[in-house]
């Protein structure tokens, strides 16, 4: 029974989660103080060039000007990091998701990150007074290098302490509560005690292992195999799938099958040199590989796709750092979502499978399909009066992906259940998704749904936009010349 909610602590909660607006006068009242600061870079720079023009300037005071000329932009960035970054994690959202100026750091900024950049730029700031005393070493005491060395050391061990403590003791909570399956839920693949598997038959066929006391646990096949559907003790119920509404993890057939990979079986790339992406930590051991090989094939993807193999070349605009840093498989651990958007052929589906790769290398169970696959999937469920349940398996899988959305738009009532697939795994798992249209136009795809399906699926999300022309569009003209 849903818990009923105190209409007065809920007034009073929302009430002093409004107290954060105190905060946005003090961050414009920053920008005043950023005002102060250019006034004060010019009027430096201004000086130096006018001792310069006279003559008067010396070797060790053109060297200190600039210094201070530095330390002024250095403490402008301190403070945009701060104006920016604390307002969209603390007052509110900015929204420069997809913006071409979006600042990097921003993409991935929390309290943790922020506080990290904070140190590491007061490091920078004191490593420039302190060159200025070093620099001006007859004009500076010895007391005062001393201590200005000795207040710089203790910057960078807070600096370090801090980077260790928001680095690898999150990504270990992080990892802790992905690797934790929810009780009452099966896992994909691996056998459970008690419980009856149904395995892949032919087309048209249903075949399911009896097993002990226990519920038949379901495993999701092609179009025409029959799945598995949950049993009372001791028997394994078999239902066939209708034709066409294979589920995500499983190919298709037919003409049905070319028609949905659409741009996901990419020409090999020719010549050109392959995008430069980071290798993963591998672990010792034939086990590891066999464990990741596992996880590669129970994910469902149309075909093996390498970041390495990618063609670089061939879009006109890609962000070639970002696809090597989300290459790490960081992003899971971190729960952030990777959003592709391009037209057909750009090689949207071949970077979703090379990242849904690394994460299985990386330790991380993943399922592939595409959107109509997931409409299905999804759909069925509904249908059972499951969809609850199957949300929460899901959470079994720390990434999924779902490919070619935008190809089909979908009935208000499928729109809704990728908002609530969406809606669900918000900071709390990762999704990678492709798409020819971007964020702005989903509302051709999913209707009214769309804004705020969006905004969750935005909010903590690398966009990584290919624009070009179509690979198999080309190889085909190549060919077709020749």
């Amino acid at each position: 029974m849903a818990q009923v909610r105190n209409p007065t602590t809920t007034t009073l909660g929302y009430a002093l989660f409004a107290t954060r607006w105190l905060q946005a006068p003090l961050y414009f009242g920053l920008v005043a103080a950023q005002g102060v600061y250019v006034y004060k870079f010019f009027k430096e720079l201004w000086t130096l060039v006018l001792m310069c023009v006279s003559g008067h300037a010396t070797e060790t005071y053109v060297m200190l000007a600039v210094l201070k000329l530095v330390d002024v932009v250095m403490i402008a960035n301190l403070l945009i990091m701060v104006i920016v970054g604390g307002y969209e994690t603390f007052v509110s959202r900015i929204g420069l998701q997809g913006h071409r100026d979006q600042p990097e750091w921003l993409s991935h900024v929390n309290s943790n990150v922020l506080k990290v950049k904070l140190a590491t730029a007061i490091v920078g700031i004191s490593s420039v007074h302190l060159l200025q005393m070093f620099v001006d070493v007859h004009h500076t005491s010895h007391h005062a290098l001393l201590w200005g060395t000795v207040i710089h050391m203790a910057f960078i061990a807070s600096a370090a302490i801090l980077a260790y403590m928001s680095g690898p003791m999150v990504a270990q909570a992080d990892r802790g509560h992905t690797d934790r399956a929810p009780a009452g839920h099966g896992q994909a693949g691996q056998a459970q005690a008690g419980h009856a598997h149904a395995q892949h038959a032919p087309a048209g066929h249903a075949h399911a292992q009896h097993a002990p006391a226990g519920h038949a646990h379901a495993q999701h096949a092609p179009a025409g195999h029959a799945c598995a559907q949950h049993a009372p003790a001791g028997h394994a119920h078999a239902q066939h799938a209708p034709a066409g509404h294979a589920q995500p993890g499983h190919a298709q057939a037919g003409d049905q099958e070319e028609s949905d990979r659409g741009d996901r079986h990419l020409a090999q790339p020719g010549p050109e040199a392959p995008v430069v992406t980071p290798a993963l930590p591998r672990q010792p051991g034939p086990d590891a590989d066999a464990d990741a090989e596992a996880r590669i094939r129970a994910a469902g993807f149309p075909a093996r796709k390498l970041l390495e193999d990618f063609d670089q070349q061939h879009p006109r605009d890609f962000d070639r750092e970002t696809v090597a840093r989300l290459g790490k498989a960081e992003f899971v651990t971190a729960r952030r979502n990777v959003v592709l958007v391009g037209p057909p052929g750009t090689g949207k589906t071949h970077l979703a499978v090379a990242l849904g790769v690394r994460a299985c290398q990386a330790g991380q169970r993943v399922l592939f399909g595409t959107a109509a696959e997931w409409a299905a999937r999804l759909s069925d469920a509904r249908a059972a009066g499951r969809l609850d349940a199957e949300l929460t398996a899901l959470d079994d899988h720390p990434l999924l992906i779902v490919d070619e959305i935008g190809y089909t738009p979908f009935d208000a009532a499928t729109a809704g259940l990728f908002f609530r697939l969406v809606a669900h795994r918000y900071e709390r798992a990762s999704l990678i998704v492709t798409s020819d249209r971007p964020l702005g136009r989903w509302d051709e795809v999913f209707g009214p749904s769309a804004p705020a399906m969006t905004d969750r699926l935005a909010h903590h999300a690398d966009i990584v936009r290919l624009d070009g022309d179509s690979y198999r569009t080309r190889r085909a003209t190549s060919a077709w010349a020749d």
